[in-house]
């Protein structure tokens, strides 16, 4: 469906220009945009390539499994539902990771894994459990220090220090994850007391 708004919005506007007489200007913005599209996209590189790398790196050295470990008292604490043992523990926490660096293309994958080993327990499959609700709410308001998308966007565009953004994202994303976890807790005790009743 976003495909044929996409579409339409697309026709519309050449067909718009041709009778408006605009077509030039319509193509000069078109090449205009793809030239900073491409200079944004190599200013990405850079940043995405060094977290990524760094990532790996962790990865490879233990450093990820050592802070699941770490970590696994307080996630038993978020997931109650969860066996300190499970291996969706594991991926939510390197999905967690990723987010925690801004690294939202690498979280991604994390996060189907976390679903998918969450849907597996799950008694009905027709509904989300308990977990795969706070993970998706874990995983939608994450907790964020270095926010390479925005910080990459400032670099790119000039900004004078682009990483002036760090202590304002994290200490948002603060709230924002915080928000998610009390928000999550409180339609869940509603929901138990509306099954109850």
């Amino acid at each position: 469906m976003v495909n044929l708004i996409w579409i339409f919005m697309i026709l519309f506007g050449i067909v718009y220009s041709i009778f408006n007489g605009t077509i030039d200007d319509v193509n000069t913005a078109m090449f205009e945009a793809s030239t900073q599209a491409v200079q944004l996209i190599i200013g990405f590189i850079a940043i995405f390539t060094f977290w990524l790398g760094m990532m790996e790196i962790a990865k490879r050295a233990g450093l990820l499994d050592q802070l699941t470990r770490l970590t696994r008292p307080l996630l038993r604490k978020i997931f109650p539902d969860l066996s300190p043992s499970d291996p969706a523990l594991g991926f939510i926490m390197s999905n967690l990771t990723a987010n925690f660096f801004g690294l939202g293309n690498a979280a991604t994958p994390f996060g189907l894994k976390a679903m998918s080993a969450l849907q597996e327990q799950n008694p009905n499959k027709n509904s989300p459990s308990r977990s795969m609700v706070t993970f998706l709410c874990l995983n939608t308001a994450a907790l964020t220090l270095f926010p390479t998308t925005v910080i990459s966007l400032r670099m790119s565009h000039g900004a004078l220090d682009a990483m002036d953004i760090v202590i304002p994202a994290f200490l948002a994303t603060c709230g924002s994850c915080i928000t998610a976890l009390l928000l999550d807790r409180l339609f869940w005790s509603f929901s138990k007391r509306r099954k109850k009743v």
